[in-house]
């Protein structure tokens, strides 16, 4: 298969009654054992590259990674650019080739992140790819604390950005090791009474497996980020590689190693967002 946009994979989500995964990715290892998770489970999965990977590894790298992957897939793939902090970074990330870009502009001003958001908006879609925008602040575990979306905001926020999926504070945290605190299911529907914009869960480690299992099938909830239980998983299996021969040292045999259990734990992140072989 080719790429997918991210409109692409959301829309039948939103319509059918579940959500798509997007998934961190910080190496070839992770992306590859992520996209061998989707096709094992026969559904869609979203590659992001994120801040860290992009400091990690230029984003024309990752847009290539992507693009093989996805080649490869027999699955959608889409490959996103995650919380974009500027035009520039949206317009580099399009022209390495992905398929959806996020700006994010939480941390400014309504009426900035609105004009800002609508114009990175404007050249995704003039290039046929997606946008994702962000309306209220999602915090970080042990930083900066969350701001949670106004209904009326985000409606705004939706009808005049022109986005393709809107990113929500509704009790989300990033960076959580854990499962936390329930989001706020009532002001998910006040959100969704007022828009039928698809709408993103970042930080969806620390939301609690029913919770978005539940979502997925009874909300516009169509897109959770997952990074921090899926790279504890990858930490798991990589301390066991090394420790299990510790005069090793080539790395592709050690990181090998990796690949099957963080394809094992994306499975069953991703089947928890699918619908069961009874409802589809």
């Amino acid at each position: 298969m080719t790429l997918a946009t991210l409109s692409e994979v959301l829309q039948p989500a939103l319509g059918g009654g579940y959500a798509v995964a997007g998934l961190v990715c910080l190496g070839w290892e992770d992306a590859r054992a992520y996209v061998a998770a989707a096709e094992a489970e026969g559904c869609p999965v979203i590659l992001q590259a994120g801040p860290g990977a992009r400091t990690h590894m230029p984003v024309h790298i990752w847009g290539a990674i992507f693009a093989e992957l996805a080649e490869r897939a027999s699955v959608p793939v889409v490959s996103h650019l995650d919380h974009g902090q500027s035009a520039a970074e949206c317009k580099e990330a399009i022209e390495a080739g992905f398929s959806s870009v996020m700006f994010d502009g939480s941390r400014l001003a309504l009426e900035d992140n609105i004009r800002q958001t609508a114009a990175i908006a404007e050249a995704a879609h003039a290039a046929g790819i997606s946008c994702e925008g962000e309306i209220g602040f999602v915090g970080y575990a042990g930083g900066a604390a969350s701001a949670g979306t106004d209904p009326a905001e985000a409606a705004r926020f939706a009808a005049e950005t022109g986005v393709d999926a809107m990113a929500v504070s509704v009790g989300n945290v990033h960076l959580q090791q854990g499962a936390g605190a329930e989001l706020d299911e009532a002001r998910i529907a006040a959100i969704s009474a007022l828009t039928p914009m698809p709408l993103v869960i970042h930080g969806g480690s620390g939301v609690p497996p029913e919770q978005r299992r539940r979502l997925a099938r009874g909300s516009t909830v169509c897109k959770f980020n997952i990074g921090t239980e899926l790279r504890m998983a990858f930490g798991a299996a990589l301390r066991e590689a090394v420790n299990r021969d510790p005069d090793r040292f080539d790395r592709i045999a050690i990181l090998s190693e990796t690949e099957a259990p963080v394809m094992e734990t994306t499975r069953r992140v991703l089947r928890n967002l699918m619908p069961g072989p009874g409802e589809r």
